[in-house]
């Protein structure tokens, strides 16, 4: 069976504050390594009230000094925001703390709104430069050539793993090109899922990081006791996404009994498409439904992703996932004697 791993944005519930979300991240992850999951990625977002993981490279490494094992990056770092020198030093810092287990994954896009982009790097216009970037930031990890002016001091020499995010068919061209795995974000933008795979298994192109193309699809999975119990959850990031969609983003929101009530068939329509790629209930159904999803698709990996209101049924809905991961892989070990 192909590895599961966590993307997590530190959600903040409502009536929660940051502290809480960070600490939640950590023990989620504590969990998660306990469990057999193979990475715990955060992700950059900015002036959101209900994620608490702006400061991503702070968080990954407070989350990496609380686990031992698992490894632990970024899903992703938003490169326009940023000079790829700051960043590799930042990872090249926490490779050297804990070496052999930090990703880095990196997306075009900013991660918020153009005013808080403005703030951020006030340069809108470095979404262009993506490519060059991100083959900036692979020159800080090499080893350093002679004459090289410029080092990341730590970074130079680290070969840190680059990842290239996406949710359209640009990162994957992009991925494919530049040799490097690529992690599609079909938990919310799943429109272009199929075809960004088939660009990139089509067009992917060896580099000295990777020799075959290797694809991570994003799920979203809430799973619980019962499919009423997990529906019931999934009421949460459902409301989220309306709010957000509304111009009013705010902390995670309590489940709720009938989500048919806070929404419009309009509104309904838009979140059920964007979520369209989550799988939602009982150990059973999840079960069900992921062996489906990876038998269409063929992932190389799982990234699951949650955003939940409460943080213990969070964790009991990642207990229920390793345990639906570990019965396909014991389904898929039986098949050839069926």
């Amino acid at each position: 069976m192909i590895p599961f791993s966590i993307l997590d944005l530190s959600p903040i519930p409502k009536g929660a504050t940051a502290a809480d979300a960070l600490r939640n991240s950590r023990d989620l992850a504590q969990h998660a390594e306990r469990l057999g999951y193979r990475r715990y990625w955060l992700a950059e977002h900015h002036n959101m009230t209900g994620i608490a993981s702006a400061a991503t490279a702070v968080v990954i490494g407070h989350v990496a000094a609380g686990t031992k094992t698992i490894r632990v990056g970024s899903g992703g770092i938003m490169l326009p925001n940023h000079s790829p020198l700051v960043i590799a030093e930042q990872f090249g810092t926490l490779a050297s703390l804990f070496p052999g287990r930090i990703d880095l994954g990196v997306g075009r896009a900013p991660g918020t709104d153009m005013v808080t982009a403005r703030a951020l790097r006030r340069d809108l216009g470095s979404t262009d430069d993506f490519p060059g970037d991100v083959q900036e930031l692979a020159h800080y990890f090499a080893p350093a050539q002679p004459g090289q002016q410029i080092r990341a001091v730590p970074g130079t020499g680290l070969g840190v793993p680059l990842w290239i995010l996406g949710s359209s068919l640009y990162g994957a061209t992009l991925a494919a090109k530049l040799g490097l795995p690529f992690a599609f974000a079909s938990h919310f933008a799943p429109d272009a899922m199929e075809q960004a795979l088939q660009i990139y298994r089509a067009r992917f192109e060896p580099s000295p990081q990777l020799d075959r193309p290797y694809a991570m699809l994003g799920v979203n999975v809430f799973a619980a006791a019962s499919d009423a119990a997990a529906r019931y959850q999934f009421t949460s990031v459902q409301q989220a996404f309306v709010n957000l969609r509304r111009g009013t983003p705010g902390p995670v929101p309590a489940p709720i009994d009938d989500i048919d009530a806070y929404w419009s068939p309009t509104e309904r329509v838009g979140v059920e498409h964007a979520l369209s790629c989550s799988f939602v209930g009982s150990a059973e159904t999840v079960s069900s439904g992921l062996r489906t999803f990876i038998d269409a698709l063929q992932p190389d990996e799982l990234m699951v992703a949650a955003h939940f209101f409460d943080h213990a049924a969070r964790v009991r809905s990642i207990e229920i996932t390793a345990q639906v991961r570990e019965h396909l892989a014991g389904a898929a070990v039986a098949a050839p004697a069926a």
